[in-house]
């Protein structure tokens, strides 16, 4: 007789068999029940919800980029028309000045005077405070940096300077005298009123708007609001111009990222009357690292500051936390009890027979498990062991019940009760619960934008009138070359430049080749937009003074619009013409098309029909991706760019902000994936370890049964499968040995 001996594990291991899974389901859902008591009952309420501090520190970071781009434009546009002059033959100072109110409108007040003397040559508009002028150290290149002038009723003006200087003549100071411009809020939000300052370095208000006057047709609770805020600006201006002049606090992001590039923060004042100041501030820094600003060197920070209604802090009161434990409780206690007696115990069962019968115990029958594979293969070890003892006959099948599937589908079941109301349907946010505040705050951003690029645009129409204007019947190709060469190269926001004759032909150019699509002459409108091939073409055009058939033609990049429209926390943004066609965005689009939406569209519709500064509006809209802000701001009738009639569109998804209602439906919305992760991972986890070895034992287990003494059963798994298989192979071979004996018997005995 052959001896043979099979290796039997003396424990199971940590992470095998079927007790590991459903252990570790029990510790997951009991920590998902705590979360789900913890975190669910309410999300807790700032007194200014974060969402509306941040949204404040974002509209004065968009007034102190569209400012700062305004002092750099000035200071840029009077060097480069002092070149201009220079380039050239002399001009006396009053044709110097002329020129240059024919083409700006920005300074209130320009002069020039003599250097050496110190005498005034011209002046116009009004007077250019010029004593804060040294001019015996204008030959440092510092002291030709803008610079700013109080005078004695408050009122701030910021100085220009540049140097007109023509071989033979005693140079010559050209200034300029500039306002600080501030949008206008307007007086018609629901919201309450907002206040938009500018400080200097010692926290000293120098302008405000958006505060109406006590004579303002506004309700007394609306003027009671605004008195409170103009009450408190001054220490807000204080505490704003200390934090970004020290350098210290948050930013929000690194000079030259995505966010704003300097220091920019918010504050919170106090509590009166049941409302509380929410302010955020700003200082003017440079488009991004490395980029010289001349605006930067003037200290300057703006603030904006808001009331809103104070909301006493601490969590909510609601029963869903508790609800939703207590449910995961007894819906996952009876997941774990399905799978420990339809799982655990029928495989523990099956072990300790198999066991019995491989030692030869064979004297009572198999307690056969209920359903599924586990009964199949107590059937097989009854067979086997009547086989073994001799016994006649097959023992009587049972109805079967449902086995290990029948469990792993119903805990499924019971877990995806609980999981799916938390992501689909419990403590879901709609559009009530986003504040006025946000909106309006979506609409004031929307309108700074849509005024940016009106002003970018008209800026770039007067840099070409200033180019223009250099341009005489004396100008070589070789001089407009030169002229333009500048243009190009002090301004970014140009492709191409170049100069068109009466049949079309280009006498000079500069930057990139003009597009083919203009076939000669662009249209008599100042600023037009034409189709080449699906990509937007705007172009800016000048008549030559004299010669009103020669024209100074700009095209500007549609990256440089782009670019004024990517700001953080406004999400999709939008430029669409007179048509609604969108012509550019800060993201993906396609250019001429319609807008993603008919309620985007209606909203542009409905500024035609507002009035103001920057004619706009804004709302919370239902759509299919949810709830959104969405704002819409047509470009005012000031400058080249009014008869444009284009609008600035914006929409972000209201989930995304820091808001209690949209924390805790985030919270809700991870509770339910959690449970049905946690699901997945240990139902699947039981389904590789137990159900399917199982199903194979079971197959292999009927083949023993039915007579095959030669197929080994291999043990894949140190755990209790792989000892049911051991065990099986036991009596394999035990059952192999008797035929193996009783077919040798006869041939011994002849």
């Amino acid at each position: 007789m052959r001896s043979f001996r099979i290796r039997r594990s003396s424990g199971m291991p940590l992470l095998g068999g079927a007790r590991p899974p459903v252990a570790a389901l029990s510790a997951l859902l009991l920590s998902l029940a705590a979360f789900a008591a913890l975190g669910l009952g309410g999300a807790g309420h700032d007194e200014v919800p974060e969402a509306v501090r941040a949204s404040q520190q974002r509209v004065a970071e968009d007034v102190a980029l569209a400012m700062r781009a305004s002092l750099d434009e000035s200071v840029t546009d009077l060097e480069r028309v002092a070149a201009l002059f220079n380039a050239g033959a002399p001009f006396p100072a009053d044709t110097v000045l002329d020129r240059i109110g024919s083409v700006y409108q920005k300074w209130r007040g320009t002069a020039v005077i003599e250097i050496r003397s110190g005498r005034l040559l011209a002046a116009r508009g009004e007077d250019v405070p010029l004593t804060g002028v040294d001019r015996g150290k204008l030959a440092d290149p510092d002291a030709l940096r803008p610079r700013l002038v109080r005078f004695a009723d408050g009122e701030a003006r910021v100085l220009s300077f540049a140097l007109l200087s023509w071989k033979g003549r005693p140079q010559q100071l050209l200034v300029a005298s500039g306002s600080l411009r501030l949008p206008d809020p307007g007086t018609g939000t629901a919201a309450g009123p907002r206040a938009v300052a500018v400080a200097d370095s010692a926290g000293t208000l120098l302008r405000v708007n958006g505060l109406a006057e006590a004579g303002h047709p506004w309700s007394r609770a609306r003027q009671d609001s605004a008195e409170r805020l103009r009450n408190q600006l001054d220490d807000l201006a204080e505490a704003a111009a200390e934090r970004t002049a020290r350098r210290s606090g948050p930013t929000t992001a690194a000079p030259g990222g995505d966010g704003f590039p300097g220091r920019s923060g918010n504050l919170v004042g106090q509590v009166r009357d049941g409302g509380r100041t929410a302010a955020g501030y700003a200082a003017l820094a440079p488009a991004g690292a490395g980029v010289r600003s001349a605006a930067d060197t003037l200290g300057l920070t703006v603030l904006t500051a808001v009331e809103v209604v104070a909301v006493p802090s601490g969590g909510g009161g609601s029963p869903v936390g508790v609800v939703a434990a207590g449910s995961l409780l007894f819906l996952g206690g009876a997941s774990v009890a399905l799978l420990t007696g339809l799982t655990v115990r029928p495989s523990a069962r099956l072990l300790a027979e198999s066991r019995r019968i491989a030692r030869g115990d064979l004297r009572r029958p198999v307690s056969v498990p209920g359903g599924g594979e586990a009964a199949r293969i107590g059937d097989a070890l009854e067979r086997l062991r009547r086989q073994l003892s001799g016994e006649p006959g097959r023992p009587a099948r049972r109805p079967r019940r449902p086995g290990t599937a029948g469990a792993l589908a119903a805990s499924a079941a019971l877990i995806l009760l609980w999981s799916a109301p938390l992501v689909f349907v419990v403590n879901r946010a709609d559009g009530r619960a986003v504040p006025d505040r946000l909106v309006a705050d979506q609409e004031e951003r929307t309108g700074i934008l849509a005024d940016r690029v009106r002003r970018a645009l008209n800026e770039g129409h007067a840099d070409l009138a200033s180019v223009a204007s250099a341009i005489d019947g004396r100008t070589t190709p070789h001089g407009m070359g030169v002229a333009l060469d500048r243009t190009v190269r002090e301004h970014a926001r140009y492709r191409s430049v170049y100069v068109l004759d009466a049949d079309g032909r280009i006498l000079a150019r500069a930057g990139a080749e003009p597009h083919p699509v203009l076939g000669g002459q662009p249209g008599a409108r100042p600023i037009t937009v034409l189709d080449d091939g699906g990509e937007p073409v705007v172009t800016a055009r000048v008549s030559v003074p004299g010669r009103p058939r020669v024209a100074v033609v700009g095209e500007f990049r549609i990256g440089f619009l782009n670019a004024l429209l990517d700001r953080a926390g406004l999400g999709e943004v939008r430029l669409v013409d007179a048509e609604r066609r969108v012509l550019g965005g800060n993201s993906g689009y396609r250019a001429f098309s319609a807008l993603p939406s008919d309620r985007l569209d209606a909203l542009v519709k409905s500024t035609g029909a507002r009035t103001g500064t920057v004619p706009r509006t804004g709302g919370v809209i239902d759509q299919r991706g949810g709830v959104h802000l969405a704002a819409a701001a047509r470009f005012s009738d000031v400058g080249a760019a009014e008869a444009l009639g284009w609008a600035v569109v914006s929409r972000q998804p209201a989930a995304g902000l820091a808001l209690p209602e949209y924390r805790l439906q985030n919270r809700t919305v991870l509770a339910g994936l959690l449970g049905l992760t946690t699901g997945a991972l240990c139902l699947g986890w039981t389904y590789l370890v137990v159900v399917r070895p199982l199903r194979e034992l079971a197959r292999q287990a009927d083949a023993l049964a039915g007579g095959d003494r030669l197929t080994a059963l291999p043990a894949h798994h140190d755990d209790e499968v792989g000892a049911i298989a051991r065990n099986l192979e036991l009596i394999r071979r035990q059952l192999r040995q008797r035929h193996e004996r009783g077919t040798a018997a006869p041939a011994g005995r002849s």
